[in-house]
């Protein structure tokens, strides 16, 4: 007999990779050229120079045992206190080595916080629609916690604070926030951070315990129209920043970020002895060793984004020329605009005639939308307006 749960998730593979895999296959039919994938957060953009240099010199000048081998469970030392350097220069914080936990990417910095913080089943996380599918995977099938889903506020995007007030309860151990957003793109303002960490620091003192606030940050850097994204962690002490270098630095398959608890959270050391425990029951101990040492120099250092920002700009005034209905995201790279139908599954379905591949909104917790991930070359997007007018002419826009 095998675990029924893992079973099920390992025989249906998430929407967004369905349809990943049905590009590939089509792909082989058509031709790669004439697949218009939009499906899946890969970034098409080069890593810096700096991390190509980086792995040069590292791979020539190094002993093989000195660039593979184990490191400590938590990271070396040398990289935690590279890029606890690097937040500080950047948001005048004080942290150290000892404030950072390196990860094999955000997925398992998520993971680990959730896993950490989960002490009985009646355990509450709260999320915000619209959100990346895994949350609720790594919430009730990881960590055996409640996910308790705040409806979209599809106006704007921003929190929908009057649902999310009826949702806290005694129960409730932590929300999640992910700013910019995967799927909308959209950036928290600072009064919704305001509102946001003023009812937590309320509700926590009601309630007698902690509701910590875990920052998904994958996307910090990638922001548009010299706006900035706010950095949580001084705005509320019990914040844990999850991050990831596959967006900012473009090394998705690398599988390098980290978890940063800073000192402010409510008995740090344990928590963050939490966080070492999660890491090690989960498996994720000892951070790809290459790229610690590369993050170490690279830390710091930034893709070129400017090519999001053009695709964006195309996308958004041109779906909307259309008739498309979509709110402005101001970073990441993906666009949500509303679908021609109710049914979104059925829009992303009619879409595919045309070998437009994207993903509905249901799965992200907000139906009647589908995400447009734009982190693809100029001239894809470039030659998909003519199809998304089409798909939208069907539509009678």
């Amino acid at each position: 007999m095998l675990n029924q749960t893992v079973l099920a998730l390992g025989k249906k593979r998430s929407t967004i990779r369905e349809i990943f895999e049905f590009g590939n296959q089509r792909a082989k039919i058509v031709g790669r050229e004439n697949i218009f994938d939009f499906s899946i957060g890969n970034p098409n953009v080069p890593a810096p120079e700096s991390v190509q240099d980086a792995i040069r010199d590292i791979i020539t000048t190094k002993h093989p045992s000195a660039i593979h081998g184990y490191t400590s469970a938590q990271g070396t030392e040398d990289c935690r206190a590279a890029i606890a350097e690097s937040l500080n220069a950047r948001f005048g914080t004080d942290y150290s080595a000892k404030n950072l936990y390196m990860t094999l990417g955000a997925a398992a910095s998520i993971s680990i916080c959730f896993t950490a913080l989960t002490a009985a089943p009646q355990d509450e996380f709260i999320v915000f629609a619209p959100f990346f599918p895994e949350y609720q995977v790594f919430i009730e099938h990881g960590a055996g916690a409640k996910c308790v889903i705040i409806p979209a506020q599809v106006e704007d995007f921003q929190i929908n604070f009057a649902e999310f007030e009826k949702k806290l309860n005694p129960h409730t151990k932590g929300i999640i926030i992910n700013s910019p957003n995967n799927p909308s793109g959209v950036v928290y303002s600072d009064e919704t951070i305001n509102r946001l960490t003023a009812l937590l620091s309320a509700k926590s003192e009601e309630y007698g315990h902690p509701i910590y606030l875990i920052s998904d940050e994958p996307y910090r850097e990638i922001i548009y129209d010299g706006i900035t994204a706010p950095f949580i962690a001084p705005s509320y002490k019990n914040t844990l920043v999850c991050y990831s270098y596959s967006k900012s630095l473009s090394l998705p398959g690398e599988r390098i970020g980290y978890v940063l608890v800073p000192n402010t959270v409510d008995n740090f050391e344990d928590v963050y002895a939490a966080v070492c425990g999660a890491g090690r029951v989960l498996g994720y101990v000892c951070a790809p060793s290459l790229f610690q040492q590369v993050i170490t120099r690279c830390a710091a250092d930034v893709a070129d984004i400017s090519i999001y920002e053009k695709n964006r700009n195309i996308l958004f005034e041109g779906l909307t020329s259309m008739g498309y209905s979509c709110v402005k995201p101001e970073g990441a790279f993906y666009l949500f605009p509303k679908t021609l139908e109710e049914d979104d599954f059925a829009f992303c379905e009619r879409a595919k005639k045309y070998d437009l591949l994207l993903v509905p909104g249901s799965d992200f917790g907000a139906p009647g939308h589908f995400r447009i991930s734009y982190c693809v070359q100029t001239e894809t997007v470039q030659r998909a307006l003519p199809l998304f007018e089409k798909l939208a002419k069907e539509y009678g826009l």
